[in-house]
């Protein structure tokens, strides 16, 4: 899992964004920035491009938003006509330099640069298999590269017909297990790949004289590309100067549609399609839902900025409540705030959002939310509505409780960390401090997506792994607070407070 940042922040913390561009004759370089730039909600750490004249891979990669890494500078230095590129949040690996991507590989046969957005879950088991030493693998991605470029060199450099690199993936991507959507290129191919579950999204867009491969829809558009398809869970796709084709190099067994859930409540960006779906328009049922469900009595609804807003459009639409802008962000508090003490972290919020005393005062607040990881960020948001005159605060979530961590590309510590694995949901409602909660159930969230005919994975919410956790993984992860007596209830909420790390939320928070 990723390290810890000390942040105020508590929400899910993202997978990556990756972007490839081939596209002859054409600033690729620019077209992966603003991919890139589309996808920076899933992963602001670190930012990086290659490209590829046909010849040479050239590749620039730092820490920091994709505005801060690159400029006009640094990309008049990338020449060439196929690229990829990624932003990155780490799940595995550690937030350093050399753990931004793509990474880059360089042998005589061939050279190749890859970008990840997801996480594997045999990385132990494989980098044994290999005969790396325990704690030489600096991530999950970079033992993919690793092995490739194992295979790649078992190759007869008199004997190479260019697609090495394509026959590599084909005997590698077999092994690995877990969530991975990966963007790959050598000196003349550009490469999307999709684990056979379909965790992460990956998806194919069309130039005039080229491909685009993304994360999300939303990187298309602002590269001029028309949205072609989804990836299909399991499918490899080669784009070079003849176009494109597909191969399966999965078993037809471990096909196994299953989209994390959780693009749909929170990280991907709503203007996104998903499932043949508006993100946005799944949003705004799913309030609709929870209006249905856990109707009460107030005066005006209002949304967490952001990504809780289109559900509480919903919300206010299905009940006949006015809806109103409640709560004001600040958009240029990134997820870097850091402070050295406890008041000033409690600051941090303030930061990020701050009350309309005009709207808020002697009202009664529905407050609509899209999930409540750790509750921190969440229970200082309703002091502020408090102390800004709410009447009632009656707290909405669009999705169910938030119970099991993720293994797939997603960061929320382990289960001990979870408010919804210690508490129950009157606990929760008192911990926050709010006149009443409730949480959208699963099979209206499905429901709300419209993709009800679709596979999903539901871990976080119902501990049902679509793909076993070694014990190696999952030891400690899993674990829950020990029980304790109704009476410790309130010492149990001290206990879960101090506990529970201040994490960052990287994207709309």
């Amino acid at each position: 899992m990723a390290e810890e940042t000390g942040s105020d922040d508590d929400s899910p913390r993202e997978a990556c964004g990756v972007v490839g561009v081939y596209a002859p004759g054409r600033a690729v370089a620019h077209m992966n920035y603003l991919g890139l730039y589309a996808l920076q909600h899933r992963g602001q750490e670190s930012a990086g491009i290659a490209v590829s004249d046909g010849s040479t891979i050239t590749v620039v990669k730092d820490m920091g938003l994709v505005s801060n890494v690159f400029d006009d500078r640094t990309l008049a230095g990338l020449q060439g006509h196929l690229g990829i590129g990624q932003t990155r949040y780490s799940t595995t690996g550690s937030s350093s330099w050399r753990n931004a991507q793509p990474v880059y590989r360089g042998m005589p046969q061939r050279e190749f640069a890859l970008g990840h957005n997801g996480n594997l879950t045999n990385t132990e088991a494989l980098a044994a298999e290999i005969g790396m030493l325990p704690g030489l693998v600096a991530s999950d991605s970079d033992l993919i590269a690793e092995m490739l470029g194992l295979e790649i060199v078992k190759v007869d450099e008199g004997s190479s017909d260019g697609r090495e690199l394509e026959r590599s993936l084909v005997k590698v991507l077999p092994r690995l297990e877990g969530a991975f959507s990966l963007v790959l290129m050598d000196e003349a191919h550009v490469i999307g790949v999709r684990d056979p579950n379909g965790f992460r999204p990956l998806c194919l867009g069309k130039l005039d004289n080229g491909w685009v491969l993304a994360s999300e829809t939303p990187a298309l558009d602002i590269i001029g590309a028309h949205f072609v398809r989804e990836l299909e869970p399991g499918e490899m796709i080669i784009i070079d100067a003849t176009g494109h084709r597909s191969v399966y190099p999965f078993p037809p067994e471990r096909i196994d549609p299953t989209l994390c859930l959780f693009e749909f409540v929170y990280f991907a960006r709503p203007d996104t399609q998903l499932y043949k779906q508006s993100v946005h328009h799944a949003r705004v049922r799913m309030g609709e839902q929870l209006a249905t469900q856990a109707p009460v009595d107030a005066d005006i609804v209002m949304g967490v900025p952001e990504s809780g807003i289109p559900a509480a459009e919903g919300y206010a639409r299905a009940s006949g409540i006015p809806y109103a802008q409640g709560l004001v962000k600040n958009r240029y508090i990134g997820r870097t705030f850091i402070a050295p003490t406890q008041e000033l972290r409690s600051l941090g919020v303030r930061m990020k959002l701050n009350p309309l005393r005009d709207t808020i005062e002697g009202n009664r607040l529905i407050v609509v939310d899209d999930s409540i990881v750790r509750g921190t960020t969440t229970r200082a948001m309703v002091k502020m509505l408090r102390e800004a005159g709410a009447r009632e605060v009656h707290m909405r979530i669009s999705s169910p409780p938030y119970r099991w961590p993720c293994f797939y590309g997603m960061d929320t510590g382990s289960r001990s960390e979870l408010l919804a694995a210690n508490l129950t949901v009157e606990e929760i409602k008192d911990y926050l401090g709010v006149d009443s909660l409730s949480y959208l159930s699963l099979d209206r969230l499905i429901e709300a997506t419209g993709a009800v005919n679709a596979g999903f994975c539901t871990a976080c919410l119902t501990g049902e792994y679509p793909i076993a956790i070694p014990e190696s993984l999952s030891k400690n992860v899993l674990e829950v607070a020990a029980p304790r007596a109704p009476e410790s209830t309130n010492a149990l909420f001290d206990t879960v407070s101090a506990e529970m790390p201040n994490h960052a939320r990287a994207g709309d928070d």
